[in-house]
């Protein structure tokens, strides 16, 4: 067995860079072969095309395309390959068409998304094409591949090839660019060392129209999470230059480009464009505008599952500018509203003028809207995923009794907002969240609208394992009265299917009507206990999350802890004022309250109101409620942050330790009540609300 690395210095650089080299390098020795397999000998046979990148002798990279009919390609030999083609028009390979020259090869199949590239060199030039040694050979994800349907073309039935030398982008190639979906690109690390890593390459890059960004010429790319082998940008590392090539797949067209590249690993850019993990520029050099060269046309079908989770350039500028408006109202239009179980309805919010803004699954988003002719501010939490079109709130019907009256907010939304209607919101906030790229397993257990940022977890979850092709295992405990009041049921079916098994989902009625079926329509009979726990879950360590009414969070919590489930590994969010009461594994500091002042003049700055306050008069968010403000709230009870404004002067005292994270310049309304100054009866506080 050869003791030599499959990977060259620039590909390691970057895989010790971004903790992933000892892996790699494993998984590289298992799949990056010296010869082909005998599925990509056959898979190359079937091929129209090829792609090829290759560096000509000034050390300029060039990314080309090789076509001809099915059998093109052909390998008798395991460690050889013959092409039987020629260059376009105006194609810079042309004048390497020799032995000696080394190539990187890409074979795609645009219908299946199925790829396979090679590295090799030229042994010979024959009448009909080449003959190739292969140096590595290996396989490729189906990753941010569109899917085409190809038409050829009678070569004879094309105008006569029109070949413009540029080291200029002229609007007619910048509006190419900008609309492409797919391109390739070559690169090459000088083969010096005699090693089988060294050489050229080609690899395929693929996004939503717009991915790229045009600045004079010189283009801005996002590199997204891709396989670790860093081919591309570990030879950029090495060699910082790239060939480009854009196929104009309706018209028959070529753009091929080549120049100098920089990595830009810290770009504050990428943080606001949705799936980049770094960006890298293309700075041109010269190139060749090749019309009329391909006898080749493609349709558009889709885009792959993984482009969709992608963003584009006019989206991140609209991002970040939407950013510095986090705490604005905004407006949002309803696109559907759809009802999910009997007392759970869901609206879809499109945001109207403005970017809609990414968040963390778990988190909220605060609505204002006019009931009985007061504004009203309540927060409901996303049940959609970060990554779709629209935010979602899911709003269970809060129906009065006796001893409480109805949900004012709740019943506004199920009895009068309907499709086409535009309220207010606030960007989404909020300190319960969930990092699906975290390799240890969690539990989401809820009950009634709970759910809903369990929801949230789990789509999200879904979608970086399609992106990242890595799955943050999950299982998921919901809790419902009867089969009437469980909601998303199909869809959380649909996330375990999508899952192939990696996101599990139990349901646990307390009181299933006769025609539900234990099995299908439910798991469980009864409230969720220690048994079913023990019964579901596979020996491992979890992460546990809660959501519910208090009662069912502090009885889960208990029989976790009961268990032997670390406090750190339980994450908790109440609806309404009802506050965990945790057993810390972690020596307790007790918390002593600031002493509460008996009397105080509290301003509220943005409102121009002032009052006295006393104790009797309870949390300065009941106190603002009781002098007809309206300030936002969720939880009641320190543990979300939706009540945080900012303090302007004096100082506040809690009663109980809140959980939200709150800076010394900020007060939790909700828990918060003016503090005692020593030597002074009456205390002054100012809050900017």
């Amino acid at each position: 067995m050869s003791t030599e690395s499959p990977f060259h210095r620039g590909e390691q650089i970057l895989q010790q860079r971004l903790g992933v080299r000892d892996k790699m390098e494993r998984f590289g020795r298992q799949v990056i072969r010296d010869q082909l397999p005998a599925q990509h000998r056959d898979f190359y046979a079937e091929l129209p095309f090829i792609f090829a990148g290759h560096a000509d002798n000034e050390g300029w990279p060039w990314a080309s395309i090789l076509f001809n009919a099915p059998g093109f390609i052909a390998s008798n030999d395991a460690r050889k390959l013959q092409i039987k083609a020629a260059p376009v028009a105006g194609d810079p390979l042309a004048a390497a068409w020799q032995a000696g020259t080394h190539l990187g090869l890409l074979g795609i199949e645009l219908t299946t998304r199925r790829r396979n590239r090679l590295a090799a060199h030229i042994t010979g030039v024959t009448n009909e094409g080449i003959e190739l040694g292969v140096d590595q050979a290996f396989g490729n994800c189906p990753q941010y591949i569109q899917h085409r349907e190809l038409l050829a073309l009678e070569p004879q039935a094309l105008p006569a090839p029109d070949i413009e030398g540029i080291n200029s982008l002229s609007a007619e190639a910048r509006a190419l660019i900008e609309n492409s979906d797919t391109f390739f690109v070559a690169s090459y690390k000088e083969a010096d060392s005699g090693q089988s890593s060294d050489g050229a390459d080609v690899s395929h890059r693929g996004g939503k129209p717009g991915f790229i960004r045009v600045d004079g010429n010189t283009l801005i790319i996002p590199d997204y999470l891709g396989n670790n082998h860093f081919n591309t940008l570990g030879n950029f590392h090495e060699t910082p230059k790239a060939g480009l090539l854009f196929v104009d797949f309706e018209g028959g067209h070529l753009l091929t480009l080549t120049g100098r590249v920089e990595l830009l690993w810290d770009s504050d850019e990428a943080q606001h464009f949705a799936g980049a993990e770094r960006l890298w520029k293309f700075h041109l050099d010269h190139g060749f505008y090749q019309k009329n060269v391909l006898p080749l046309r493609w349709h558009l079908h889709d885009y792959s599952p993984n482009t969709l989770l992608t963003g584009t350039w006019p989206e991140a500028k609209a991002l970040e500018q939407a950013e510095q408006q986090r705490e604005q109202w905004r407006l949002y239009k309803v696109q559907r509203v759809v009802d999910e179980s009997c007392d759970i309805r869901s609206f879809y919010l499109q945001a109207q003028g403005h970017q809609q803004l990414t968040f963390e699954p778990g988190q909220f988003l605060t609505l204002r809207a006019m009931v009985e002719g007061k504004p009203l501010i309540r927060t409901y939490t996303l049940s959609s995923a970060p990554g779709d079109e629209c935010y979602r709130i899911s709003v269970k019907r809060e129906v009065g009794s006796s001893d409480r009256p109805e949900g004012l907010m709740s019943n506004y939304l199920h009895r009068h907002l309907a499709v086409g209607d535009v309220l207010e919101a606030k960007s989404p906030r909020g300190g319960f969240s969930f990092d699906a790229s975290e390799s240890r397993p969690a539990v989401l257990l809820s009950a009634g609208i709970g759910i809903t940022p369990m929801l949230s977890m789990a789509r999200h979850t879904l979608n970086e394992g399609i992106r990242t092709r890595s799955m943050r295992q999950l299982t998921l405990i919901n809790t419902a009265r009867d089969q009437s009041q469980r909601g998303f049921f199909a869809e959380f079916d649909d996330i375990t299917e999508q899952s192939n098994g990696q996101i599990r989902n139990y349901w646990a009625l307390t009181q299933p009507g006769k025609a539900s079926r234990p099995g299908r329509d439910y798991h469980h009979r009864g409230r969720v206990t220690e048994e079913l726990l023990q019964a579901v879950l596979p020996l491992d360590d979890y992460d546990f999350y809660l959501c519910g009414p208090g009662a069912f969070m502090q009885t889960l919590y208990d029989q976790l802890r009961a268990l032997g489930v670390q406090d750190g590994r339980i994450f908790a969010e109440a609806f309404g004022p009802a506050a965990l009461v945790r057993a810390s594994d972690q020596p307790s500091t007790v918390f002593v309250p600031q002493a509460a002042a008996g009397e105080a003049v509290v301003e509220f700055v943005d409102a121009k109101v002032e009052q006295a306050w006393s104790t009797g008069d309870g949390s300065l968010l009941d106190f603002a409620e009781a002098h007809g403000l309206n300030p936002e709230f969720g939880c009641r009870s320190g543990q979300c942050g939706a009540c945080k404004v900012p303090l302007l002067a004096g100082s506040v005292s809690y009663q109980s330790e809140p959980s939200a994270a709150v800076a010394d310049n900020e007060v939790l309304l909700c828990c918060a009540v003016p503090a005692a100054v020593a030597g002074e009866g009456v205390v002054k506080l100012a809050l900017q609300f």
